[in-house]
């Protein structure tokens, strides 16, 4: 109990401080079926109870046209939670590692991701999309563009595209990984593993392998890091 507790005091604190919710919204929760898209959407159907501002959602699934990916837990979590569930077919596995045959798929899958999500949202009536990020995301993006690319930057918790006239909102910000870890397991929620060839095996994992070996020496490291963004003016923190 005190694990869902923590979970939805983090959601409704980091969206009363970016002003995430309005009353109206038609929200797209993006549910790839691991762990923290899966926290996500039942916390923000759980915050739908007492939070004062009404909201809707919708669950969007995208296959990725490779693997064997079995959507079948997330139907059931979504039919058990009371929430509308579309699974979007896309190719773009296919896409990208037989076409394409990239040697560094990450950043062109995630964008073709993103615009098939967006698509769908925008489909199913919805004007924001909500995505599982989590504060060691937002560490580890800001690690690797500053080790990678020279550049301090990390996504914000709040975006608008104009051109689609969404808000892309990350409710789960506050949110450490080791406690969506915790609030799955506690939930007994079954998670679906990825079908991406290469997970597990990129730069994300080598700066989240990085990270655990700093922290050794210095507990606060990724709270340093988390703080550093929140004071350096990075857009729309």
């Amino acid at each position: 109990m005190f694990i869902i507790k923590q979970i939805l005091g983090y959601v409704r604190r980091a969206v009363q401080d970016y002003d995430m919710i309005q009353e109206g919204d038609r929200i797209a929760v993006g549910v790839s079926g691991g762990k923290d898209s899966l926290t996500l959407l039942v916390a923000l159907r759980r915050l739908q109870h007492f939070f004062p501002i009404k909201y809707e959602l919708e669950a969007v699934t995208l296959t990725m046209g490779i693997g064997e990916f079995n959507t079948a837990p997330i139907r059931e979590l979504c039919s058990e939670i009371g929430v509308n569930y579309t699974v979007e077919e896309t190719l773009i596995g296919k896409i990208i590692f037989e076409a394409r045959q990239e040697k560094n798929p990450c950043s062109l899958c995630a964008n073709m991701r993103r615009g098939a999500l967006h698509n769908v949202a925008k489909r199913l009536g919805c004007n924001k999309v909500a995505l599982g990020h989590h504060k060691d995301d937002a560490i580890e993006t800001l690690m690797l563009s500053l080790l990678y690319e020279g550049r301090i930057s990390t996504f914000s918790p709040v975006t608008f595209l104009d051109r689609k006239e969404l808000h892309l909102i990350r409710p789960l910000i506050y949110a450490q990984e080791k406690e969506i870890k915790g609030f799955i397991k506690s939930e007994g929620i079954r998670t679906v593993k990825s079908a991406c060839h290469i997970d597990g095996k990129t730069k994300r994992q080598y700066i989240k392998d990085l990270l655990r070996e700093l922290s050794i020496e210095n507990r606060d490291v990724k709270n340093n890091i988390f703080g550093a963004i929140q004071r350096s003016h990075i857009s729309h923190w």
